[in-house]
């Protein structure tokens, strides 16, 4: 699904609003759950946005539906195909089964069990090609989106997916209308600026902050250079945040409001997921911990009411038993 000019240009607030109208009914209006523990460890009241309770066990649905609807409005469409880790891909699967579409989802071959799991149980169609976050599975899914005529749904670079994240943004600012400061973990950073994009419009002053596992640090690579830069390889647990570079649609929307991005290492990942695991009864896949460690650690600097957004919760149990245990 190539951008057309006038959508090329970025993503409005009003396209946020807009996706905000075709996901009622659909997502979940995730709650914001304070743990005392962890406001007494950061010194200001911080909330969690729990995205692990999404039809989809993460944050995706939001953008995969909205870019979906959209494709499905169009005549003739046949399906849809994607390259996914995972979570988006059992997105896509949710919303083309919800529109009577057939989805093919492209993944690494290393992809943990419980999502390419999740893809089928939505009833998609897995088809493994590569190592975790290679070129070979966006190669695959041009080539099948080509051969068989499916619209194509990026996991993260492109506007409608920029704008159905955004309303996680939407969310945060109606339900913490004092919020100072919000923690995002960032992989293509589709989230990242649909969150920005929200933010911006509605409450520019709040201080947007990206959380990456500092084996994938290509957020911070694209800040030091002022370009998106490609990683020669990444490797951390958190294996929903392995892309390799930031989005070339994502990287100018994020960058007019975000000044830092958080690294976190995989041992600071570990313990995030216990904590959250012990000190508030939540399962969550080490993706959706990053922020969660990053303000256990001490690394983020807070000054007021702090949102962390816990990005997903499908985790590999034998992974989960030994983090957590």
């Amino acid at each position: 699904m190539p951008l057309t000019a006038d959508r090329a240009a970025g993503v409005t607030l009003e396209d946020v609003r807009a996706a905000a109208r075709v996901l009622e009914g659909v997502v979940v209006r995730t709650p914001l759950v304070e743990v005392p523990a962890l406001t007494a460890r950061a010194g200001v009241p911080v909330f969690l946005k729990c995205e692990q309770l999404q039809p989809v066990g993460a944050f995706k649905i939001r953008g995969a539906y909205n870019a979906v609807s959209r494709v499905a409005r169009a005549a003739g469409t046949r399906g849809v195909v994607t390259q996914s880790s995972g979570n988006h891909g059992q997105a896509v699967a949710f919303a083309a089964r919800a529109f009577g579409l057939r989805a093919v989802v492209v993944m690494p071959e290393s992809t943990p069990g419980i999502k390419v799991d999740g893809v089928r149980r939505h009833g998609g169609e897995v088809v493994f090609a590569g190592a975790v976050r290679s070129s070979e599975q966006l190669q695959r899914a041009e080539a099948i989106a080509f051969d068989q005529g499916l619209a194509m749904i990026p996991p993260f670079d492109h506007p409608d997916v920029v704008a159905g994240q955004g309303t996680c943004g939407l969310e945060i600012v109606e339900q913490c209308p004092g919020v100072d400061t919000i923690l995002v973990p960032v992989s293509g950073g589709g989230l990242l600026a649909g969150i920005s994009v929200a933010v911006e419009g509605l409450r520019p002053a709040v201080r947007v902050v990206a959380v990456e596992p500092a084996g994938a640090a290509k957020l911070t690579a694209a800040l030091d250079a002022g370009a998106p830069r490609t990683l020669e390889r990444t490797e951390s647990m958190a294996d929903g945040l392995l892309t390799r570079s930031i989005g070339t649609f994502t990287f100018p929307i994020i960058r007019r409001m975000v000044r830092e991005a958080i690294q976190v290492t995989e041992d600071e990942i570990a313990a995030a997921v216990r904590f959250l695991h012990r000190s508030a009864g939540l399962r969550v896949e080490p993706s959706g911990a990053v922020t969660t460690a990053a303000i256990l650690a001490g690394h983020a600097r807070l000054a007021g009411p702090t949102v962390a957004v816990v990005s997903g919760g499908n985790v590999d149990p034998d992974l989960f038993h030994r983090l957590a245990g």
